[in-house]
Order: structure tokens, then C-alpha cells, then sequence
């Protein structure tokens, strides 16, 4: 009687807590979508979206954040090019590979650097990335500094690393040693059983491991200020050695001066917005690409 008192105790407190979380997050999309909408109507949908200047401080103000969308886009994109294959190979690595003397030193490593906070990582960026960058292509690129889009993506390819190496590496060990002793029974190498059975039977944990990455990526904004060069100039792919502001860049640096209910301080908020839109746009295409991929077996 009391164990099942318990029981309901518990059950009661756990549901409590998933309708918390839900209710902040509604909380959060109400704020959002309530003062952000109004503003992306006032300039025009088409205009904020697509429009390539960005002056709120002059007599008529303009606000477009095709730039910035492009900035967050190609730095997030080149920070999945660097730490995702690093970080899932560093996981096998790890999980299946490591020999036990060197993982009881490079699991804390990887727990350190989870726990660094963003303006170490920046600061680390500034003093070590941006000056290497500068020497090794300041003449070929022309560039007026270091401060780049490919600074920004190698910094956030390395600040992604521990959340792709920790949950792949959780997912990786979780599948069961059958699968492995059975592929090794039918010939196959120590590698190949690791590559071809193990890594595929992990694969929605690692899916799950690189959208938390990029969420990480696309979401970070003071690493991102003190290396990408906060310009609002539109930039193509050829301009990685570009200066660029990001969308999260955008907010952080306007919000302190804006007045509120103004529309310059819609229009951050509407960032907000656009923001939010590409992180469910991304869980949302990584979760279907994960139900075909299941779908085909």
C-alpha cells in the first residue's frame, strides 16, 4: 500500500514536471510570436526577410536580415562540415577503439570542455584563431582582419565537439554486443563489425547527438561576436574570409540601446522569431531524414 502510494507520489511530480517544461516552452513561443509577428508585418514580410540593409538608427529606418540569415547559415553549415565527422569518429573512437589507460584521460578532457564558458572560447578565438587566420590568409583574401566567417565556423566546429562526442559516444555504447559478436562470428574485422553494425544500430542517437550540436552552433552568439567581425554586409560563400553578423549576433548587440515598443525593438525580437523558426526547421527535417533512413531498413 505505501509502495503504491509511492508510485502515484512520483508519477504525479514527474507529470508536474513534463507539463513545466511544455508550459515554458509555450510561454516562450507566445512571447515570441506575439511581438515579433506585428513587426514582420509592419516592414513587410518580403522586406525583412529579404531585404540586405540593416539601419534602425537613421530618419527612415530599414531592417532586412537576409545577411544575417546567410551568416548563420554558412557558419553553422561550416561548423557541421568540421565538428560533426570529428566529433562521431572521436565517439567510435571512444566507445569501441579507445584503450582504457588514455579514455580515463580523455573522457574528463571532453567534460572540461563542455563546461567552458562560450566567452572563454571566444577569448581563445580572438587571441589564437583570428591572428593565425589573418597570417595565413590576410594577402591572399584580402582581409582587412582575422575576424571571418571561417574563424567563427572552425571556433563553433570546436565548441560543438563535446555534445556530439558525449551523446554519440552514450548512443554508441548502448547498443547491444550481440550485433558486434555476431558480425565478428560472420568474418568481419574489429573495424568493419564497429563502422557496419555498430555505428548504423546507434544512428538515431547520433542523429540525436548532431541536432543538439548544431542547435548549439546555430544558437550561440558571444563566441560568434568576438571572432566573426559583427558586419551586416551581405556575404556570399566565396567571402568565408568575410566579416558577417549573425542573427543571434544581431540581438545581443542592438538590445541593450533599443527602445521598447519601438519598432526597432520588434524588429529584434522578429530576429528572435526567424531564429526559433530554423532550430524546429532542423529538428524537423533531422527527425524525418531519421524515419526514412529507419523506414528503409
Amino acid at each position: 500500500m505505501i509502495q503504491k502510494r509511492k508510485e502515484q507520489i512520483m508519477r504525479v511530480i514527474f507529470q508536474i514536471a513534463a507539463l513545466a517544461s511544455i508550459l515554458a516552452v509555450a510561454l516562450i513561443c507566445i512571447f515570441l510570436f506575439a511581438q515579433g509577428l506585428p513587426a514582420i508585418m509592419k516592414i513587410g514580410p518580403l522586406e525583412f526577410l529579404g531585404g540586405k540593409v540593416w539601419r534602425p538608427t537613421v530618419a527612415e529606418p530599414v531592417f532586412g536580415i537576409l545577411p544575417m540569415i546567410l551568416g548563420s547559415i554558412y557558419i553553422t553549415g561550416g561548423a557541421i562540415v568540421l565538428g560533426v565527422p570529428i566529433g562521431i569518429f572521436v565517439a567510435v573512437f571512444m566507445a569501441r577503439i579507445c584503450p582504457k589507460p588514455i579514455y580515463r584521460f580523455l573522457k574528463p578532457a571532453i567534460n572540461l570542455m563542455a563546461g567552458i564558458p562560450s566567452v572563454i572560447y571566444g577569448f581563445f578565438g580572438m587571441m589564437v584563431l583570428v591572428p593565425l587566420i589573418f597570417d595565413l590568409f590576410g594577402k591572399r583574401f584580402d582581409m582587412m582582419s582575422g575576424d571571418s566567417m571561417i574563424a567563427a565556423s572552425i571556433l563553433l566546429g570546436i565548441m560543438i565537439l563535446p555534445t556530439v562526442i558525449s551523446i554519440a559516444e552514450t548512443n554508441i555504447r548502448a547498443v547491444p554486443q550481440e550485433l558486434y559478436e555476431g558480425a565478428i562470428a560472420l568474418g568481419a574485422s574489429h573495424e568493419r563489425a564497429v563502422f557496419k553494425v555498430v555505428l548504423p544500430a546507434a544512428r538515431s542517437g547520433v542523429m540525436a547527438a548532431v541536432v543538439l550540436g548544431v542547435g548549439r552552433a546555430i544558437g550561440e552568439t558571444m563566441a560568434v561576436k568576438m571572432v566573426a567581425g559583427n558586419q551586416t554586409m551581405l556575404r556570399l560563400p566565396y567571402e568565408y574570409f568575410k566579416g558577417v553578423r549573425t542573427l543571434t549576433t544581431n540581438i545581443i548587440v542592438e538590445m541593450g540601446y533599443v527602445e521598447r515598443d519601438s519598432l526597432h525593438f520588434g524588429a529584434l525580437i522578429a530576429t528572435g522569431v526567424i531564429l526559433f523558426v530554423f532550430i524546429l526547421i532542423i529538428n524537423l527535417l533531422f527527425s524525418i531524414l531519421n524515419q526514412d533512413k529507419k523506414g528503409g531498413k
